[in-house]
């Protein structure tokens, strides 16, 4: 301010001065990488903090915890009953980050699970309704845990779920339709299994796509990585386990800002052996999970299930033809190869 400035500006600067500074020491007080957790910490309790809800499918969804399944989260139809002749189909579930917060993409398998699935995720429920308190870091009294779900950007936590969690929940589910007495017994149709996962989870789900029960797989926000053979899952896999593929398989992926959507993209063009499709939705690499009912992605994966499992001709419309139903939504990027001629 110059000295021939009116007393009233002089005011207002020395506010606006003083204003400022007290931003900049409040700014420096807590360092960006606190601020940044912080904000994390109250998005997460944001989160907690909402119902789980039913999915849309026309079997209301609950999700539960069950002593036989120690190392999983069920989500399933709550009447299973009402479902009549329909058999469940199952998709076992890899969490983002390989997490054992099997309930951080709960509005997604929720609405899986309302469309008449099993879904078995890795982990338990330690977010969301039916969460235990959250502890506080050991050696930072009065310090918040880390939030639940993916990590940061660019951070790979050790896994704390295994690959073969994905495999062990379809042993379990296939054993509790043979076993009298089970509330599954009888009602889980074998030839509907599919393997499914966000970011890490989706590395898992690659990794045993080779089990000769599954029927296809859908993969999130997800791929092998570029660079070199990755140990995100606590085993070494690198871009050789593409070939081992051996059915139909979708990448839902986030756009460019999306950091799996380049391995994502690379995976799709080096697949030649087994139609596999890559539908591309601009959010990022946090996909639509945390939106109501899973959001547009859930319904993507819904439909690519129902057609790939139970043979639903009008599930596959999204995805088959010129005027499918992705081609003509001006959100979606769909790509397809190696799909039958009568479903191009």
């Amino acid at each position: 301010m110059t000295a021939t400035a009116s007393a009233s500006r002089s005011r207002t600067a020395v506010i606006s001065i003083a204003c400022a500074l007290t931003v900049a020491v409040t700014s420096a007080q807590q360092p960006p990488a606190a601020a940044d957790a912080a904000a994390r910490q109250a998005a997460q309790a944001a989160q907690n903090a909402r119902p789980d809800t039913p999915g849309t499918g026309r079997f209301p969804a609950m999700k539960e915890e069950i002593a036989a399944l120690p190392r999983h989260v069920v989500y399933r139809p709550q009447n299973l009953v009402a479902m009549g002749a329909q058999k469940l189909g199952v998709v076992a579930w890899g969490n983002g980050g390989c997490s054992n917060d099997a309930a951080s993409s709960r509005f997604h398998l929720l609405e899986l699970a309302s469309h008449g699935y099993l879904v078995l995720a890795s982990g338990r429920i330690l977010s969301g309704p039916g969460a235990p308190p959250r502890a506080p870091r050991a050696g930072r009294p009065g310090a918040a845990a880390a939030p639940a779900g993916p990590p940061a950007q660019g951070q790979l936590p050790a896994p704390r779920t295994l690959v073969s969690d994905l495999t062990d929940a379809v042993d379990w589910a296939l054993a509790e339709n043979q076993r009298a007495g089970s509330p599954y017994y009888g009602r889980i149709d074998p030839a509907q299994i599919a393997f499914s996962g966000w970011s890490c989870g989706g590395v898992q789900a690659l990794q045993v796509a080779k089990d000769p029960r599954v029927k296809t797989l859908v993969i999130h926000n997800s791929g092998i990585p570029n660079n070199g053979p990755t140990t995100m899952t606590g085993t070494s896999i690198g871009k050789e386990v593409l070939q081992t593929l051996r059915t139909p398989v979708i990448y839902i992926l986030g756009g460019s800002t999306d950091i799996a959507y380049a391995n994502g993209m690379d995976d799709f063009a080096r697949i030649s052996h087994v139609p596999v499709a890559v539908a591309d939705l601009p959010v990022g690499h946090g996909g639509t999970f945390q939106e109501p009912n899973g959001g547009a992605a859930a319904a993507v994966a819904v439909n690519w299930l129902n057609w790939h499992l139970r043979g639903d001709t009008a599930a596959a419309r999204m995805f088959v033809g010129d005027a499918c139903g992705l081609c003509g939504d001006s959100r979606w990027t769909l790509q397809r190869k190696q799909f039958p001629p009568a479903a191009k």
